[in-house]
């Protein structure tokens, strides 16, 4: 990762070693091999401090001998059947992820070109670690998409059928903790073309000990594009949402809490990125990232 924040979120326009692409099927986006550039934006990026009053109540309890496991997920390059393209620029936002996350605490582990299976296997291995002295979990998937699915070398699997095997009534020594998952890839191939803008206290049910917790609580998953569209990454420094990700939570991850911080790689992804283009059809494109949250409390990764 660049020692510059400001070089790994605004793409100078003279970087002709680095092109844009999608991660969607090739022969639904004829413009994955054209030369894309970014559009340098030269806007303040001040910090803005904030200040919010955290209630003990309603925070993840991060007081634990590790703050957790970090599996990446790294796929580059897919069988020829696929009909996927070589994913560029992917190592470099493995690379800042695995910087970004290890600084963070975690522990963190890459896994290359990992088939459907192989990736099945690792996070179910994962889920039956014991995790009692985390403080949370985190998994990146890094690979081409669609809606609601995840490439591996040499087919597609669900999201969803990844994510289970954390569920509460599976994965118990990660119950009431935070489950995270950050995912780069495209969920549909509609194209975002922008338009101008103008400049109470628990109750006594909640305290009982007899409570039970859906087993879909505690989960966050934060997407790359909204559903039914493509997600952009530059073949040189990386996708736009991994950029605008670590050089968020390098930032802020001691004084924010994770939505707080997503909302900024919202803003970041949506004002500092837009692909530029001879062809008309793949002009001054943009994007909006997505999280999807299932989280009961406020998560910060400083205690």
């Amino acid at each position: 990762m660049a020692d510059s924040q400001d070089s790994v979120v605004e793409q100078g326009a003279g970087d002709s070693a680095s092109s844009d692409a999608v991660d969607a099927k090739p022969d639904r986006s004829s413009f994955v091999s054209s030369i894309l550039s970014m559009k340098r934006k030269n806007g303040s990026r001040k910090s803005v401090k904030t200040t919010r009053e955290r209630v003990p109540t309603y925070q993840y309890n991060m007081n634990f001998e590790k703050m957790g496991k970090c599996i990446i997920i790294n796929n580059k390059n897919f069988s020829p059947l696929t009909g996927m393209s070589v994913r560029n620029g992917t190592d470099r936002d493995a690379d800042s992820l695995f910087k970004s996350f290890r600084s963070m605490g975690f522990d963190v582990v890459v896994y290359n070109d990992c088939s459907c299976a192989k990736m099945q296997e690792v996070l179910k291995k994962a889920s039956e670690e014991d995790h009692g002295n985390a403080a949370c979990f985190a998994c990146i998937l890094l690979s081409h998409g669609e809606e609601n699915m995840i490439y591996g070398t040499d087919g597609m699997v669900a999201i969803k059928d990844l994510a289970i095997h954390f569920r509460g009534d599976r994965c118990k020594t990660l119950l009431e903790k935070p489950k995270l998952f950050f995912i780069q890839a495209c969920r549909g191939t509609e194209l975002d073309d922008g338009i101008q803008a103008d400049s109470g206290p628990m109750n006594d049910t909640d305290a009982s000990p007899q409570r039970k917790i859906p087993v879909e609580a505690d989960f966050l998953f934060a997407y790359s594009t909204v559903p039914g569209y493509y997600s952009w990454r530059n073949s040189g420094s990386g996708s736009w949402f991994v950029q605008a990700l670590c050089s968020t939570l390098n930032e802020h991850w001691k004084s924010l809490d994770i939505l707080q911080i997503l909302t900024r790689v919202n803003y970041m992804v949506a004002r500092h990125f837009e692909s530029q283009s001879d062809d008309p059809r793949f002009h001054e494109k943009k994007q909006i990232p997505c999280v999807v949250s299932m989280l009961t409390k406020e998560l910060y990764f400083s205690t």
